[in-house]
Formats: C-alpha cells, sequence, structure tokens
C-alpha cells in the first residue's frame, strides 16, 4: 500500500530522519525522497569537527595527566594537612591548654549551605578532564543532530554506533568514546563496511570495551609464561552480533580460531608514551603463531595482516549481508520488516562489496520502506532529538548537554552505555512500558522552549497531517504553553517513526 501523498514528507523525517526541522525546508511530498537522497552525497556528510574534539590518543592522554595532576594535588594537599595538623600540635603542648597566642583564630567557617572546599591551592578545578571531553562530544553530536537538514545521515551514525556499541563504563572509555564514534563510525558511514568493520576493530574504545586489549595466545612470547590468556569475548562478538548474526554459519571453533587471530590488537599503554600513548598497536609478543581457519578458509600467519584479512573476508559473506539488512530495515521500517526490503537490501549490499552509501540509497527508494504502517516507537534518544527538533534552535541551543544527558539516563538510554554488546533494542516492545516515564522530561524541555510560538503551529510543522484531531485538540486547550508542548511530545503520532 502506498503512503498518503499528504502524509508523505512528514513520515520521512520521522522515519528517516529526527522529524522535521524547525525553520527548514518545506519539503513537498514528490521531492522529500529527493532531498533525503541528496543529503548522503553532500560533501564531509556526517563528519563533526571541533577544536574541543579530540583524537581518541589525544584524548587518553590529556585525561590521564589530569588524573595523575589531581592525584598530585592531593597527595600535596593531604601531606599539608597532616604537617600542619603535627605542628598545631606542637605548638598547643608547648603554650598550654589555657593559652592562645595572637595569632591563633577560628577555624573559617564554610557559609550556610555550602559544603566547605577542601581543595587545595594548586588542586585542578571544575569537571575532571573525562568528563569535560564526554560532555563536549555529547554537544557535538547533539549540534549535528539539529544542524542536519532530514537527519538521514546522523540516524544511519546512530545506526551503526549502536551495532558497534560500546561501553563508556569500562574504565579508560569514557573519554575517548566520542572520539571512536567520529573516528571509526562517522568516518566510514557512508564508506565501506569492511572499512568501517576494520576501524571499529582496531579502535581502543572496542579494544578495552570487549576487553581485546588484555587478550594473548597461549603460545606467544609473553603467553608461555603468563596466567593469563586467551579472551574469546571480542570475536564472539564480532562473528554474532557485528557481522553474520546469531546461528549462522560460524562454530564455536571458528570464534576460538578468531580469537587467536585477533591476539596482539592491542594499544599502547597510556604511561608508557606521551605521544603515543591510548593508540592502536600490534604487539607481536601477544600473537598466537600460526596458521589459521576461521569460515572454512585457511590463513597463513602473518601478523596483523592475518587478521586484517579474515575480517574483509567476513565483512563480504553473505550471511554478513542478510544480518545487516534485516537489522536496517527493522531499525527504520518495522520490528517485522517485509522481505522483500531485506532481500533488496541483502542484494544490493553483495552487488556493491558492501558499499553502505549504496545500501542507504536502495532503502530510501524502496517503495516498502515507505509503505509499512507508523508502528515503531522512537528510542528515548531519537525521541529527544525529535523534540529538540521541533523547537526553534536558539531555545534548543540553550538547553545544557548535562541536562540532555541526564534525561537520556532517566529514559533508559545513556549515551555510550548501553546493557550490553548488543546495543539497545529497536524493538518497539522493549520501550512502550516506559512511555509515561518520558512525561517527566518532555515537562523538563517545555519549560526551557520558552519562544513566543504558538503550540499549535509548532504542531503543524512537526506532524502536520500526522497529528490526529485528539492530539490537536489536547495541544490547542492546554492551560499553558508548557503543557501544550509537553502533550505534543508525548503524542502517539509524535513517539512514532
Amino acid at each position: 500500500m502506498a503512503p498518503d501523498p499528504d502524509n508523505i514528507t512528514w513520515l520521512g523525517l520521522h522515519r528517516f530522519g529526527f522529524g522535521p526541522k524547525a525553520g527548514g525546508p518545506a519539503y513537498r511530498s514528490s521531492d522529500l525522497r529527493d532531498a533525503l537522497l541528496a543529503e548522503l552525497d553532500k560533501p564531509r556528510a556526517g563528519l563533526i569537527s571541533g577544536a574541543d574534539l579530540l583524537s581518541s590518543g589525544e584524548a587518553a592522554r590529556r585525561a590521564y595527566r589530569d588524573i595523575t595532576e589531581r592525584r598530585t594535588a592531593q597527595a600535596t594537599r593531604i601531606r599539608m594537612e597532616r604537617e600542619s595538623a603535627k605542628e598545631g600540635s606542637h605548638n598547643d603542648s608547648m603554650q598550654g591548654p589555657d593559652m592562645q597566642g595572637p595569632d591563633m583564630q577560628a577555624p573559617e567557617m564554610a557559609e550556610p549551605g555550602r559544603r566547605k572546599s577542601r581543595r587545595g591551592p594548586d588542586q585542578p578545578k571544575g569537571p575532571n578532564m573525562r568528563i569535560r571531553l564526554y560532555h563536549a562530544e555529547a554537544k557535538a553530536r547533539t549540534d549535528a543532530v539539529l544542524s542536519a537538514e532530514t537527519g538521514v545521515v546522523e540516524r544511519l551514525v546512530w545506526f551503526w554506533s549502536n551495532h558497534f556499541c560500546i561501553d563508556a563504563r569500562k574504565p579508560a572509555v569514557r573519554e575517548i568514546a566520542g572520539a571512536y564514534e567520529r573516528e571509526a563510525i562517522r568516518s566510514h558511514v557512508l564508506g565501506s563496511f569492511s572499512d568501517m568493520l576494520l576501524a571499529m576493530a582496531s579502535h581502543p574504545a572496542m579494544l578495552l570495551s570487549l576487553d581485546q586489549a588484555r587478550s594473548m595466545g597461549p603460545n606467544s612470547v609473553v603467553g608461555r609464561r603468563n596466567e593469563r590468556g586467551l579472551n574469546e569475548n571480542f570475536a564472539r562478538e564480532l562473528l554474532e552480533l557485528h557481522t553474520l548474526g546469531v546461528r549462522s554459519v560460524y562454530t564455536q571453533e571458528d570464534v576460538t580460531e578468531l580469537a587467536k587471530v585477533l591476539t596482539g590488537w592491542t594499544m599502547v599503554r597510556v604511561y608508557d608514551s606521551n605521544l603515543v600513548g591510548g593508540e592502536f598497536e600490534f604487539n607481536p609478543r601477544l600473537h598466537e603463531p600460526g596458521t589459521r581457519t576461521v569460515i572454512g578458509r585457511r590463513y597463513p600467519d602473518g601478523g596483523v595482516e592475518q587478521g586484517q584479512a579474515v575480517l574483509r573476508d567476513i565483512a563480504r559473506h553473505p550471511a554478513t549481508a542478510r544480518h545487516i539488512a534485516n537489522k536496517l530495515a527493522m531499525h527504520f521500517v518495522a520490528d517485522a520488516p517485509p522481505q522483500a526490503l531485506i532481500d533488496r537490501l541483502e542484494k544490493r549490499f553483495l552487488d556493491t562489496d558492501g558499499d553502505l552509501k549504496e545500501v542507504a540509497r536502495a532503502l530510501l527508494q524502496a517503495d516498502e520502506a515507505w509503505a509499512a504502517a507508523r508502528g515503531k516507537i522512537k528510542r528515548p534518544s531519537e525521541w529527544i532529538a525529535s523534540a529538540l527538533r521541533a523547537a526553534d534552535s536558539e531555545e534548543t541551543s540553550q538547553i545544557e548537554v548535562r541536562l540532555l544527558i541526564q534525561a537520556h539516563e532517566m529514559l533508559g538510554e545513556p549515551l555510550w552505555r548501553p546493557p550490553s554488546p548488543k546495543g539497545y533494542s529497536d524493538l518497539s516492545n522493549d520501550w512502550i512500558n516506559a512511555l509515561s516515564e518520558r512525561l517527566d522530561v518532555a515537562r523538563l524541555l517545555s519549560r526551557r522552549m520558552t519562544s513566543q510560538r504558538h503550540p499549535v503551529e509548532l504542531l503543524d510543522r512537526s506532524l502536520g497531517p500526522l497529528a490526529s484531531g485528539a492530539t490537536r485538540q489536547a495541544v490547542s486547550r492546554a492551560e499553558d504553553r508548557t503543557q501544550a508542548l509537553a502533550l505534543l511530545f508525548m503524542s502517539p503520532e509524535f513517539q512514532r517513526r
């Protein structure tokens, strides 16, 4: 069934982007698909940069220096306090209990309602570097969504970032989480799947998230004299989640063999080098020597090249094409997407050797992708992004990134901290039970959107004919602007892709 021509503009912007942008062009239904396709061809599509956005290596080294300086300052403060206490005890014993010298003063009192600072004179002020880097990356990511024309490339970035997800709760990952997304995902979002796979597999954020940086071959130089040995976590997730899919063509033996292939893929310890600490390196002393067989193909020992060859072949495997096609269709279109759409995307993936721009183009050109009913619930992050885009840009730019990070945490989708290596679920049923929790966030955002534009105007701009009569009536009869916006954001039409 073809979509209603009157609805197609709003349907497409919510399904393939983050909803209409305030002040953005008013697309006609006949040219929206062309606009979405044109965004794929824009120079530097998906890329972001900024003076406060560091490479992963620079971020790791900067965070380590900050931690070192804070610990040094804290140790100095503690030593000075102890020395002062000893000196005070000595003076008290000299003066006696009832004597007080002329320079002895009452202890400094903190202002009422404020905790007295224990920071020493040389201790760095403000949030630590890990938090500052994390917030800078989160803000840049939000700004990219707000400035995007249709948002389709940003949606692709978010899809692949969740597909190849990392865990910012792991030690030393939070400060490089944003750099990982920029370096491994954004740089290849419209490029080759195999290039993205290799970039992901050799990035310190992924190596740390899945404990690969510590893996060593049992017969490697280091492994022969170390109790710690082979770690199969990364190899298993790479086959099961990132490429071939669950219960496909691989066996447990393939997992073990791939884990051996990837031994030696690690990183320079941040405290070992001021120049390249925190960056990827292949360490032959950790690598399990020998020829390996993975998915029926033999690979001679060749150091890092052995792993690169295996990953490129897995990236081209038909099972990988099928798995990726199914995930893309499920994410953008429906929990149970049309088989014809999956087949179309799978064929395009295989025909173009995993060209992700061409696969995205096939998705946008497929009639099946537009015909499906609007039944999918937006994930919390997408819903928040839609609400921000619906309001005026000068309003949303004033909302603190700290508040937005908190909102994501309240709704169960903290940034770069998924519950497992599977990433956040794309199934509506996994989010529908928590929809009521979005009301607090809707109110929080609405209170900060103080534009004089009437809420009905924002409704027309963000939902158009998708808005039901009940939603229009609720927004128009709201007691105040804050309530009206909250009702708009909480409406069933706004919650769906």
